[in-house]
């Protein structure tokens, strides 16, 4: 509500007040002291501008359960009092300038008031300049602890085994810390844990096979440390895993096989590693898969075509690898992709036009590369820059982007333009052809059959024109035949 000043002493101090609730507004100043009689159960001053010292009296409202003064401006200790709070259910302190009290060894004192704490489920203390070593006190926090989170509290030394008896933990956090030595194998006892969070250390050692017992695991995170080794096998039997963050670290060998049944995981960042081998087509069936990053490693053969099968992915990060071959159209299918990075790969042939079609793609780079042929211009192509293209074999296209205007194929256009004339001359010409024939054919037929029947006509037409005479006439014309007696034989009988 914008509210701004100091907290008015009466409004702590109310006797028949339970609850307050003033978070996020502008409120400043000190805390103020709270009587020992006030009924007050829960505080919720969090997401203000609250600063100085936490009050030790809020240690003598013996009903607090809830204390919420994250996001404020507070310092110095954290009073080791609150352990008189024994009804106390949740202290969030997240986000302001405490600090702890340590003992000789650099433990913090503060945990050891916890002890009477029986009911305390959360314990919320990250992004305070807490420093020290976690104590090994800390097996005895609460058994119904569900959250214990210390992220960027500037904490030194290891995780100590006795972590592993916090049995109702859901949320462990050490998260931006500056611990060192191997993660404890006594983790994997806790078998409700849904979230592991031990990024940004200086861990060290493998990753121990312990962990693959946390069957309800729904995130881990151990990037940005100095682990080794494979990755254990078993990691593909956290079927309840759906975030997977394992990048900057020293992990090597190939990937197993078993994390790719992993169907329903939403996000795989293997970046910044050792990984070898190629990618299986199994990696297909990740359908519900929304970010995959495999970045900074050696991996090597073709990128499996079945990666276009995974609908939901937003991001694929696949560069600086050892991947060759050429860039799969079934990346076209990625409906949803947001950003393609295949850069600094062996990748050869031409970017697919396939990807014109990606109209939710804002980041696309396929720079230090083989690649050769026109950039496509359509869809998404048309925002992005010479960054995204640069350092390839022979890739043409417009000024803008930094590369050799495309030639055009003479052969090729001659070939397309002789194909499209053929498409509508030809049946003309094979018409003409089959004409000619027929003329050629059939002409000598017709000069024989006339010439047949001009020779008939020939042959015939002096009978028509000859005049028929009688014996008796050319008797009579020749004088009774005075050529002799064998000549009349001859022509006796006839008739001409």
């Amino acid at each position: 509500m914008s509210l701004n000043g100091e907290i008015p002493h009466s409004i702590l101090n109310g006797s028949s007040l339970k609850a307050i609730y003033v978070m996020l507004n502008h409120l400043s100043g000190k805390l103020p002291d709270i009587r020992s009689d006030s009924n007050l159960e829960e505080l919720h001053l969090w997401g203000n501008n609250l600063s100085g010292n936490i009050p030790e009296s809020i240690s003598n409202v013996s009903k607090l359960r809830n204390i919420a003064l994250m996001a404020n401006s507070f310092s110095g200790h954290i009073p080791n009092s609150l352990g008189n709070l024994k009804f106390l259910e949740e202290l969030r302190l997240w986000k302001n300038k405490l600090t702890i009290e340590t003992n000789s060894n650099g433990e913090w004192s503060f945990f050891a008031s916890l002890l009477n704490c029986k009911y305390l489920k959360v314990l919320d203390l990250s992004v305070n300049p807490l420093k020290g070593v976690l104590p090994t006190s800390i097996s005895n926090l609460s058994q119904t602890l569900q959250v214990f989170s210390c992220a960027d509290c500037r904490i030194e030394g290891t995780i100590p085994m006795e972590i592993g008896s916090l049995n109702n933990a859901i949320i462990l956090e050490l998260t931006n810390n500056e611990l060192i030595g191997s993660i404890p194998t006594t983790i994997g006892g806790l078998t409700n844990l849904q979230y592991l969070g031990l990024s940004g250390n200086e861990l060290q050692g493998s990753i121990p096979h312990d962990l693959c017992g946390l069957k309800g695991l729904f995130e881990l995170s151990l990037d940005d440390n100095e682990l080794d080794g494979p990755l254990p096998p078993c990691l593909g039997e956290l079927t309840s895993m759906r975030k997977l963050h394992l990048s900057f670290n020293k992990l090597h060998s190939s990937i197993p096989f078993s994390l790719w049944s992993l169907k329903d995981i939403l996000k795989v960042d293997l970046s910044s590693n050792y990984f070898n081998g190629s990618l299986p087509l199994e990696i297909g069936k990740l359908s519900v898969l929304q970010h995959l990053n495999l970045s900074m490693n050696s991996l090597s053969n073709d990128i499996p075509s079945t990666i276009g099968n995974i609908r939901d992915l937003q991001v694929l990060a696949l560069s600086s690898n050892r991947f060759q071959g050429l860039i799969p159209t079934s990346f076209g299918d990625l409906v949803s992709l947001e950003s393609l990075d295949l850069s600094g790969n062996n990748l050869s042939g031409v970017i697919p036009r396939s990807l014109e079609g990606l109209r939710h793609l804002n980041n696309f780079n396929v720079s230090l590369n083989r690649l050769e042929g026109e950039i496509p211009s359509g869809g998404p192509f048309a925002n992005f820059t010479s960054q995204s293209f640069m350092k390839n074999y022979a890739l043409c296209g417009p000024p803008r982007l930094q590369v050799s205007p495309c030639k055009r194929n003479t052969h090729r256009n001659s070939k397309k333009t002789l194909l499209h004339v053929l498409k509508y001359v030809l049946p003309i010409v094979v018409s003409i052809i089959i004409v000619v024939t027929l003329i050629v054919v059939c002409t000598p037929l017709k000069k024989k059959r006339k010439s047949t029947n001009s020779t008939t006509i020939e042959d015939s037409f002096p009978l028509k024109e000859w005049k028929r005479i009688s014996y008796d006439q050319l008797s009579k014309a020749t004088d009774g035949f005075s050529g002799g007696g064998k000549f009349r034989h001859c022509i006796q009988g006839n008739t001409f």
